[in-house]
């Protein structure tokens, strides 16, 4: 049985507002709730005008009040950018106030070259990206013992539970470090769907280390779904998605996601078919039933515990109708 977990940008459709998307993120939560996801998860992108997900733990906090038992996480927090110990106690504020809740995927974007110097204007020097994972470790596990440049130092809230740490990542080298520190690991296939990414899974899982947090390789899969009634409109939807792919890796993208109307009618030039044609293998699409062979048979691929849907698709009520679609033939009870 696939356990599924819904991911979420909070896309600005076209015509819509941030302040609309957002509440639609909201709402898109609220249902994947109720239809049995296990995890729903907010990202962090700055510097991109059609997605109004930039601060995952301030949506996260809402969400999780807006919601009573899906787990609600971030995919993921770019931990360079931050300190350490305040990502801690901003993921044990929420874990306080919603226990057993909380997941904390965290990854190394370098994102846009001015939005690296203001995040990280006032500092003199970075923290190596695996010290800045030991010392996450070091803050939640409460360990004042073990030998640390800060030794004496704890995370508050004082709580007995701990968020789950996601390690994000497309490489071998994430895939690595999550296996040595002992984490959860999540690979992002829409990302990066190359020949090689079953290696770097198991790799993960051959490389192993048991921690204090978690005793067994755990794989989440995330995949870009573009789902529908019938294939022909799941086919226009991912037309609208080839078009704002286009669009954030252009120079001047527009404030929006497209609709699939724009979409039909702008059409590509020769060059930019080539770029959606490559971008068209990090997409499943389909209907319901075609999208889930597509996910059964790359969770048996990649042994995943779970598989996690990118519904980024044009439309808030069409990113519904997807999750509503792919619980009409998953069984999402027993997640």
């Amino acid at each position: 049985m696939v356990v599924l977990n819904v991911l979420d940008y909070s896309p600005i459709d076209e015509g819509q507002t941030s302040v609309v998307a957002l509440k639609q993120t909201t709402e898109l939560a609220q249902l994947a709730e109720e239809l049995g996801f296990k995890r729903f998860w907010v990202a962090e992108h700055h510097k991109v005008e059609s997605v109004a997900g930039s601060t995952p733990e301030m949506l996260m906090m809402h969400l999780a009040t807006s919601t009573k038992t899906i787990r609600i996480g971030s995919g993921g927090v770019m931990l360079p950018h931050y300190s350490a110990y305040k990502v801690a106690e901003n993921f044990r504020m929420l874990e306080a106030l919603h226990p057993g809740r909380i997941d904390l995927g965290i990854g190394r974007s370098r994102s846009y070259r001015n939005v690296n110097a203001a995040l990280n204007e006032s500092k003199t020097k970075r923290l190596p990206y695996d010290q800045q994972i030991t010392d996450l470790q070091k803050y939640f596990s409460d360990d004042t013992k073990s030998e640390h440049r800060f030794q004496s130092l704890v995370a508050m809230p004082m709580i007995n539970t701990a968020p789950e740490m996601w390690l994000l990542g497309t490489g071998l080298g994430s895939a690595k470090l999550a296996a040595e520190k002992g984490m959860s690991y999540a690979y992002a296939h829409f990302a990066k769907p190359s020949g090689q990414s079953v290696d770097v899974v198991n790799a993960y899982r051959a490389e192993f280390q048991p921690s204090v947090f978690l005793q067994e390789p755990k794989v989440i899969l995330a995949v870009f779904a573009v789902v529908a009634e019938t294939a022909e409109k799941a086919e226009k939807l991912a037309t609208a998605f080839d078009l704002w792919l286009l669009f954030i890796e252009s120079d001047s993208p527009p404030p929006y996601y497209p609709s699939a109307e724009t979409a039909r009618k702008r059409g590509f030039t020769a060059s930019e078919q080539e770029k959606v044609n490559r971008n068209r293998r990090r997409m499943l699409i389909g209907t319901a039933e075609q999208v889930k062979e597509q996910i059964e048979d790359l969770a048996e691929r990649f042994r995943a515990d779970e598989v996690t849907v990118i519904p980024n698709i044009s439309g808030a009520a069409n990113r519904m109708k997807a999750l509503r679609l792919l619980t009409s033939v998953f069984d999402l009870t027993g997640k």
